[in-house]
């Protein structure tokens, strides 16, 4: 039988193998599905290459039905064994996908494999993409090793493994998760998932294959980009004898060779470009990179990669530490991104799924993503490499700091995270510890990840418990972004976490008593929230000077729906045109028809008693009342400017002002300037034009709707008329009347790494119909 045949003939043995095993899986179904489920294909699972860095053209995918039963402690190795059930790899074993929808804590995989000839005189790589938490590996009843870890990658050389004497290889993994019942990196994981914690995962979550490689071959490419010095500077390390073998390395921009370099394997090698395209959100310019190494002239082993040259930075501008991409400050704008999946929990069912939640993260406007307490397939990092996004990586978090055995395995996780991602230049920022959770000898753990990779900038702790360690100092803010901090000396300042404005849509909701932090009705008055939200920002990237925010968030998860889409990515909740809008953050500008009284001190008549019904009319006699000058309120509410104080639980204002001769263009305009500690109601000429719920500590811009525009009266003396109601801590009260008069040219764009022409659509909103919905804040010890 020729090679060819032989070849020909094992690939139908296999097919039948997986023909057999698929009929005993089944789809299960979940509270939710997604539309991509049901193009999961058990015979042709997730079949993309899974390393796009590091390529190589001959490979085999283990994905796919394989045999599968709970464990407990103490088992034998099932070897020569048929296991009790199936389950879909790689979907983790708690996963409608996987076929079983149960947790169990221990449990075995079993599938067989065949070698094909043509790989004869190869080494054979057995990869594992991910396995939560605990794996030891068998081949033909040979432990190939132990691997403690949930998220980042490993591999055995099984050469030896191999029985020539069989055409169907054994392979056996064992698997024990602990979950969150012990100190673990597990990130959102939870045995009893509710509120902010969600359904376990356990098992292998990512792409199992199989790699011929030559007896000496590339194990691992190192690249940093050196924009200074417009070089690449990379290192091959290689697995073998490395006696007379050399390194050649090739850069390639749109297929034109744009440099290379040879020298010796595991040697710091720079591969100059000449005038080098920068990688950024705008420009997600990759040069093509092949590795080629060498020995008496031939060619022993060949990978091809990529590369984006980009600088990562925090310099001070004007005096203000700035985080800065290629020398300019760019402001960081992105949601969190929990990498959720309702069918799939870690895993996405299909490439296409995971590339969405990018494709939606661009087309909202955003230039940037925080991937939270979880780490993602390397396919995730280039598509963000490819897109054009930069990336906030948390390491996944602990849920308490452990002894030093379990500290000792966490941060041999971090390392192991750093090293496996540090070649994508989508990865801009590592995030240590999130919100306190787990976190210990910050300091020290900081520094080692900051001396581990020198070309990034490292956050200590996104939220909480900061230490005066790393590059940025991080605030949690809900809902909206409040209280921010200033630049320090040597640190930038964001806000990792706000936001989190919730809707409800039924039939795409996880359960029925789903949660947010704040809440709209519809997409519009969601958008409105949300733009209220970002000029907020605009006013803090300027005064203190933030950096980045984080908006909580692309997707609902679970019982939250404080997504930007629903947690089936059937329905985007907001148009993605007027988030984008929002995202460019143009600073903008304002004629006060009636300033607040911390613009221009103004005098208001009030009552701190029940004044009666008609209260709130033009015509009502108000000279019985008080006189003061605004803000009302108390010393020490956020960001309230008093002029008299008001202590008691309600408080009615009353106040004339002159309109003056509004154009049609300029009622369209209309936006309130408000800050309220707590719910207010505004009314104008005796009609109800704004009513909040909740605090601000700030003065927010909130665009105003038909209400006010029916109501005032231009070029006449109108009656405005407010009350206050008090229920718990500070208290504030001051409201004022603007029409909005900025220019939305291409110059007053904030700096968010894109260029105008990148949003197809006019530039100024539509405010015929806002209305405004601006609810409770729960609190800021938490995030979704």
């Amino acid at each position: 039988m020729s090679k060819v045949s032989k070849l020909v003939l094992c690939a139908l043995v296999v097919c039948m193998f997986s023909q057999q095993q698929a009929s005993a899986w089944s789809l299960k179904q979940a509270p939710l599905m997604t539309d991509w489920a049901s193009e999961v294909d058990p015979q042709n699972t997730l079949p993309e290459y899974p390393r796009p860095q590091m390529v190589r053209e001959d490979w085999m995918n283990l994905n796919g039905i394989w045999q599968f039963q709970s464990g407990s402690e103490g088992d034998d190795v099932p070897a020569g064994q048929s296991l009790s059930g199936d389950i879909l790899v790689p979907f983790p074993v708690e996963s409608a996908i996987s076929g079983v929808k149960e947790h169990h804590e221990r449990v075995w995989y079993k599938r067989t494999f065949q070698v094909p000839q043509s790989w004869d005189g190869s080494k054979i790589l057995l990869h594992f993409g991910a396995v939560d938490w605990e794996s030891e590996v068998y081949v033909n009843g040979q432990s190939a090793g132990v691997h403690k870890g949930g998220f980042d990658t490993f591999s055995y050389d099984i050469t030896s493994m191999i029985d020539s004497q069989k055409q169907d290889q054994e392979l056996i993994v064992r698997v024990y998760d602990p979950t969150n019942s012990t100190a673990i990196a597990c990130g959102k994981q939870d045995l009893n998932p509710n509120g902010i914690w969600y359904t376990a995962v356990t098992g292998i979550w990512q792409t199992v294959w199989l790699e011929p490689v030559p007896q000496t071959s590339v194990e691992k490419l190192n690249l940093t980009p050196d924009v200074d010095n417009s070089c690449l500077n990379i290192s091959a390390d290689i697995d073998g004898d490395g006696e007379g073998v050399t390194v050649h390395a090739k850069a390639f921009a749109k297929g034109k060779k744009a440099g290379e370099i040879n020298g010796a394997p595991g040697q710091k090698l720079s591969l100059n470009l000449r005038d080098p395209q920068l990688w950024s959100p705008s420009n997600p310019f990759l040069y093509d990179l092949t590795v080629q190494l060498k020995k008496n002239g031939s060619i022993i082993d060949e990978v091809e990669s990529y590369f984006g040259m980009r600088k990562i930075e925090v310099k001070k501008v004007d005096g203000k530490n700035r985080i800065l991409l290629n020398g300019d400050f760019v402001f960081n704008i992105g949601p969190l991104d929990q990498g959720w999946w309702p069918d799939g929990l870690f895993t996405a069912p299909t490439d296409e799924a995971l590339k969405y939640d990018l494709d939606m993260t661009k087309e909202f406007g955003f230039n940037m993503t925080r991937k939270h307490v979880k780490i993602e397939p390397a396919r995730w990092y280039y598509w963000c490499d490819k897109l054009g996004l930069m990336v906030w990586q948390d390491m996944p978090s602990m849920r308490s700091s452990g002894n030093a055995a379990q500290r000792q395995q966490f941060e041999k996780e971090l390392a192991a995270m750093v090293d496996d991602l540090g070649n994508h230049p989508s990865i801009v920022l590592w995030v240590v510890f999130n919100e306190g959770w787990g976190q210990y000898d910050t300091v020290r753990v900081t520094e080692d990840v900051m001396e581990q990779d020198p070309s990034r900038i490292v956050t200590c702790a996104s939220g909480w418990t900061d230490h005066e360690v790393g590059h940025i100092k991080d605030d949690h803010r809900y809902s909206p972004p409040h209280n921010p901090s200033a630049p320090t000396e040597d640190r930038a300042s964001v806000c990792g976490e706000y936001g989190g404005i919730g809707m409800r849509v039924e039939g795409h909701m996880w359960e029925e008593d789903s949660w947010s932090y704040t809440m709209a009705e519809t997409g519009d008055q969601l958008e409105r929230i949300y733009d209220s939200y970002i000029q907020t920002l605009v006013q803090y990237r300027k005064d203190p000077g933030y950096s980045g925010a984080v908006y909580t968030q692309i997707t609902d998860v679970e019982g939250e729906i404080n997504g930007l889409i629903t947690y089936d990515r059937k329905v985007v909740k907001p148009d993605p045109a007027d988030i984008a809008f929002s995202n460019k953050m143009y600073e903008r500008t304002y004629d006060h028809i009636l300033p607040t009284s911390a613009q221009t001190p103004q005098t208001w008549k009030y009552s701190v008693s029940d004044p009666g019904e008609g209260w709130e009319a033009a015509g009502f006699d108000d000279s019985s009342w008080q006189e003061g000058q605004g803000g009302f309120g108390t010393d020490g509410t956020p960001g309230a400017v008093i002029g008299t104080v008001w202590d008691s639980s309600d408080i009615w204002l009353r106040k004339s002002f002159e309109a003056g001769d509004l154009t049609p263009e300029q009622m369209d305009k209309l936006i309130f300037r408000i800050h309220h500690d707590e719910d207010a109601e505004v009314y104008v000429n005796g009609t109800l034009v704004l009513s909040v719920d909740g605090f601000s500590t700030n003065y927010l811009y909130v665009n105003a709707g038909q209400e006010l525009k029916d109501a005032i009266q231009p070029g006449q003396t109108n009656t405005i008329a407010v009350h206050c109601r008090q229920e718990t801590g500070g208290q504030y009260i001051d409201v004022g009347i603007a029409v909005e008069t900025t220019n939305f040219d291409d110059e007053s764009c904030g700096q968010l790494g894109y260029a105008p022409s990148d949003f197809n659509r006019d530039c100024l909103v539509d405010m015929s119909d806002m209305l405004v919905f601006v609810q409770d804040w729960l609190g800021t010890s938490s995030e979704g």
